[in-house]
């Protein structure tokens, strides 16, 4: 009966020492399902505010600071026995019992103040719209979402009293400008004097002959010389000489307002002057010109959504069978984070205990 209770001893310490070590198990488990919980609130935060700044409401931002999860698993065991020399009298008896607990602390972090000015309200550097093209992403689309005017010609803007159509030249401007930067020849140059920066784009040398046309026309539109092949781009409405390009590019909050008019609201909603009518499409060539992003309305929650969020007495999304509007909303989270800069200030701060 002893060698009984020593062996059942044995097995359950052996079993408790092989659940010792619990905590680089959690790790993959908790960082992917943190990642997958922030990326989601972060993408139903982006939808929520284009649907806000579409009803005239202000947007509101909040940042995860940090995320600290604290797991710990507590044990007690009991053994209890008896015996005489009579076998059919002996007894043994083990308990054990155990708890796991997870105590994650979620800190959030309002973004305002000189925060909020520096990452939503300032416009954006033209080199890093430069930097945008250099890394592949499409010309035509950079180019219609972040900027005004380029050396005066106007993209559209569909929100409140700058609400204007594109120019006749800007559709044909940009579209050349994509064809050549997938030809691949055109290229970005930084250049540096001392403190300050400069940024140039620069045309290849191998053209073929439609894109030599292309390029050509890029210079007449905007005013450029025909023999230089390299152009300073700065900020501006007007460009100095013909060897330079002036971009007035927008803020993050242009950017989004002038996205949340692409919102399909419901009729009534407009009737009742809750928000603006959506702008009519644009026609270049007799040809309506797609919407950069298309973001749904309906009473009822969405089956298949990339992003839904309710708003009043209706649900907003974004179908995950919509590629283009899915790659654009990408697009827009990540130039938001590209604008963030500098350390995290401000008060107040909101630190929720979960569990």
């Amino acid at each position: 009966m002893r060698r009984k209770i020593f062996s059942t001893m044995v097995l359950v310490f052996l079993g408790l020492s092989g659940c010792a070590s619990i905590g680089p198990r959690t790790v993959t488990r908790d960082r992917f399902d943190y990642i997958s919980a922030i990326s989601d609130s972060w993408k139903s935060q982006m939808l929520f505010n284009l649907v806000k700044l579409r009803y005239g409401d202000a947007p509101v931002f909040l940042d995860v600071a940090s995320v600290i999860t604290q797991t710990g698993v507590q044990g007690t065991l009991g053994i209890s026995g008896s015996w005489w020399q009579n076998p059919f009298f002996s007894s043994a008896g083990v308990a054990a019992t155990g708890t796991y607990g997870e105590k994650p602390t979620v800190t959030y972090l309002p973004m305002s103040g000189e925060k909020f000015a520096r990452s939503l309200m300032t416009p954006i550097p033209p080199g890093a719209i430069l930097s945008f093209l250099q890394a592949g992403y499409p010309a035509d689309i950079v180019l219609r979402l972040t900027v005004h005017t380029i050396n005066g010609i106007h993209s559209r803007y569909g929100y409140g009293a700058r609400s204007r159509e594109a120019d006749p030249e800007f559709y044909p401007l940009v579209e050349k400008l994509r064809n050549i930067q997938q030809s691949g020849q055109i290229g970005l140059r930084v250049k540096r004097t001392g403190s300050q920066t400069a940024t140039a784009i620069v045309f290849g040398k191998k053209f073929t002959p439609a894109i030599a046309a292309d390029r050509d026309e890029v210079r007449k539109l905007l005013g450029l010389s025909l023999e230089a092949d390299e152009f300073d781009v700065v900020y501006g409405s007007v460009a100095a000489n013909d060897k330079e390009i002036a971009l007035l590019t927008r803020s993050v909050l242009e950017i989004l307002t002038d996205l949340s008019s692409y919102t399909d609201v419901p009729a009534a909603n407009v009737e009742q002057k809750r928000t603006f009518p959506s702008p009519a499409p644009e026609i270049v060539n007799g040809v309506p010109v797609p919407p950069p992003i298309r973001i749904l309305s309906s009473p009822q929650k969405p089956d298949d959504a990339f992003a839904a969020v309710p708003y009043g007495q209706n649900w907003y999304w974004i179908d995950d069978k919509d590629f283009a509007s899915k790659r654009l909303f990408s697009f827009i989270m990540f130039l938001f984070t590209l604008t963030e800069t500098g350390e995290k200030q401000g008060a107040p701060i909101i630190t929720v205990p979960v569990g």
